[in-house]
């Protein structure tokens, strides 16, 4: 895998027609992030279209219900064939491990691709620590929750990795740190990445070069406006793709 093939690109657009543009705008990309407002306005068409283009897909739905819900819905995701899932850390231990028990069952009995032929290999369940859009204020006056933000993010991590989840979401501030709790195969993808010339976060709080995550752990990076907002997408990918050394 080349470093390239570890950013992902938010397809962050409202409809299919757009995402499919966007796609064809950055044919070099080989991972897209399909997220809520895509997923809701497009449904499982987006997927299909994605994976007949070879393109690997990080479905980030972030999930967060009650345990028996979560467990069906990851169960209904498995037949999508896409490589990343997202599940609330927050949504508590016993949810995270019916999810994640039912993404093992589905690789015991999968579900049949179209056509009736074989199956398809079920996504890797990683789970959202906090938000990068959050901050320390944020979790201490907002949320009310009385632990250091860093300390948080770790105690998260921890819980997913013992309920057998093959990795978090975090800012690229706590890679590092998680890394040396969960171990080295314990998968971060880490959104908040910003090359050095971009000084607008948007809604990222806790960002980091995309060179300083690699460094920090970070397993992949999720940049999206940096690129697709970009007035050539195509060289604001290479000069990140450059940045990173590949």
């Amino acid at each position: 895998m080349t470093t390239a093939d570890r950013i992902i690109v938010p397809l962050d657009v409202p409809t299919f027609a757009a995402a499919i543009a966007l796609v064809e705008t950055l044919p070099d990309v080989s991972f897209w992030k399909v997220g809520l407002e895509l997923f809701v306005s497009s449904g499982p068409e987006i997927l299909a279209e994605l994976k007949q283009r070879q393109k690997r897909i990080f479905l980030d739905l972030k999930f967060h219900d009650i345990p028996n819900t979560v467990a069906g819905a990851c169960r209904s995701a498995a037949q999508y064939g896409v490589d990343l899932l997202t599940i609330h850390a927050t949504a508590g231990r016993r949810a995270l491990q019916d999810a994640q028990a039912a993404l093992s069952e589905s690789l015991l009995n999968p579900p049949p691709c179209e056509g009736g032929a074989g199956g398809v290999q079920p996504p890797k369940l990683i789970a959202i620590t906090l938000l990068t859009s959050l901050s320390s204020r944020d979790l201490a006056f907002d949320l009310k929750v009385p632990v250091e933000l860093p300390q948080f993010t770790l105690e998260m991590a921890l819980m997913a990795k013992e309920c057998g989840l093959a990795g978090a979401v975090c800012s690229p501030h706590e890679a590092k740190q998680i890394k040396q709790l969960c171990g080295q195969d314990f998968l971060l993808v880490c959104p908040g990445v910003r090359p050095h010339t971009i000084s607008v976060t948007g809604d990222q709080k806790r960002t980091m070069t995309p060179a300083d995550a690699i460094k920090s752990g970070a397993d992949y990076l999720v940049i999206g406006r940096p690129i697709t907002a970009a007035e050539d997408p195509v060289a604001a990918f290479a000069r990140i793709c450059e940045e990173l050394g590949t």
